[in-house]
């Protein structure tokens, strides 16, 4: 029996599309949606380079952008699980999303992983990676990988 699930989050329709899957599939399960900071994804590494540049900006102006990109990731998980009349915890952390989700998923004792699945081109995923491909071979728990 699934008693909890995580469900990565990054703002991509697909990452919604595998909350959506998880909210109907495990209706009684506790879901927590796990938003990692990726220093190397390009809108928070573009803010970070800004803020190293900008005499206006600094560290605290990038946290700010994070917290703000974070609090709208969390918002649009309440709006989705409102639709399902359900409520999902919510977490985030910073750092490598492929390490991050395995380490979460062991150290929360989660029974289930959903996840998103971008199906990047070969190109694409030697410079970014797959973190659903790294979950997938690694996690200690079963995977469903949404697309």
């Amino acid at each position: 029996m699934v008693r909890t699930v995580l469900v990565p989050v990054d703002g991509s329709p697909l990452s919604s599309r595998a909350l959506r899957y998880a909210l109907r599939e495990f209706p009684d399960a506790e879901l927590t949606a796990y938003h990692v900071i990726d220093l190397f994804e390009p809108d928070y590494a573009d803010q970070a380079v800004a803020s190293m540049y900008e005499p206006m900006l600094g560290s605290d102006e990038w946290y700010r952008f994070v917290g703000e990109v974070r609090d709208r990731r969390f918002t649009e998980v309440d709006e989705i699980a409102a639709d399902y009349d359900r409520s999902v915890a919510t977490d985030s952390d910073i750092g490598d999303p492929k390490r991050l989700v395995l380490e979460y998923a062991t150290d929360e004792d989660v029974d289930q992983i959903v996840l998103g699945a971008h199906g990047r081109s070969d190109t694409k995923r030697a410079v970014y990676g797959s973190v659903a491909e790294r979950v997938v071979r690694r996690a200690p728990v079963p995977v469903t990988v949404v697309r």
